[in-house]
């Protein structure tokens, strides 16, 4: 929109730009030297910033519908999901989402850790929590190692580092008394129902075991803030999510939402796609007024 003529203005919740590229994917998966100098080019082409500005808290909708023509809002969707098991409560239970964005994680030196799920995120929460000292690093996933979603190369390098994995494997339970102490798992297999056009995993009756464990990080998925998302009255799914059609376009009128606000595929080309998407829309629907006015 910049390089189209328009007055572009970026608001961030925190310090400094980058999101959940910044604060999210660790140093090692993206050095922030590339990602400095990336923010440093954007900017260049004349576009304001303000960080330490988060909507819901001290930024509203409604004030910047009034400042501005048109909004797109890409405020991510990081507040982990949980599986509804028996002792998912207990302390020692943390979402991956919420240890790499703020970066706040326990002393894993001598513990033993499970991470569960196949995703990405899985893969670098693992990494970084073995990282830190752990002393055993276990990705469980309930189907097998061709279909984890995760890049192969990221599955191949946790492997290089010690973490394990536990392939057609469900967690069950978590157990302790107020902080984790073991948990109960179950194996899977893989069945293809009517229908479906990908293997559903499927709990092996009586091959329940347990394994001792001191932490468990939960890497199923994340959703938007309900509380910041109901707060923009735009209308959204059963999942939370804020609905858009093809060109990124929200309820509203000149408000646009893309990447993982809008359950868009979960992943930052992704995401870059739903920006370049909404601003083509944004730009057509001005395409009678000169930015430069």
């Amino acid at each position: 929109m910049a390089r189209r003529g328009a007055n572009v203005t970026i608001f961030e919740k925190r310090e400094k730009l980058g999101g959940i590229l910044r604060y999210g994917i660790p140093d090692f998966r993206l050095d922030k030297e590339i990602l400095d100098t990336v923010i440093e080019k954007i900017l260049d082409l004349g576009i304001e910033s303000k960080t330490n500005c988060e909507l819901g808290k001290n930024l509203s909708l409604e004030e910047l519908q009034e400042k501005y023509d048109a909004l797109f809002l890409g405020i991510g969707a990081n507040i982990p999901w949980k599986m509804g098991i028996e002792g998912e409560n207990l302390e020692g239970v943390y979402g991956a989402n919420s240890l790499l964005e703020k970066g706040e994680h326990p002393n894993y030196f001598s513990k033993n850790v499970a991470v569960i799920g196949g995703g990405n995120v899985a893969i670098d929460a693992a990494r970084t929590i073995k990282r830190l000292g752990a002393k055993s690093v276990t990705i469980i996933y309930r189907r097998s190692e061709k279909e984890m979603p995760a890049e192969a190369k990221e599955i191949e390098d946790a492997k290089k580092e010690g973490i394990k994995f536990l392939f057609q494997n469900n967690i069950l339970k978590i157990i302790g008394s107020k902080k984790v102490e073991k948990i109960e798992c179950i194996k899977t297999e893989l069945i293809k129902r009517e229908g479906e056009s990908r293997e559903v995993p499927i709990n092996i009756e009586n091959s329940n075991y347990q394994i001792d464990m001191d932490y468990v990080v939960m890497a199923i998925g994340s959703m938007p803030d309900k509380e910041i998302v109901n707060s923009f009255g735009l209308k959204q799914n059963k999942y939370g999510y804020i609905v858009v059609n093809e060109r990124f376009e929200t309820s509203a009128k000149n408000i646009y939402a893309g990447g993982d606000l809008v359950g868009f595929k979960s992943t930052v080309a992704w995401a870059s796609f739903s920006g370049r998407v909404a601003q083509e829309a944004i730009a057509e629907g001005f395409k009678s007024y000169s930015f430069n006015n």
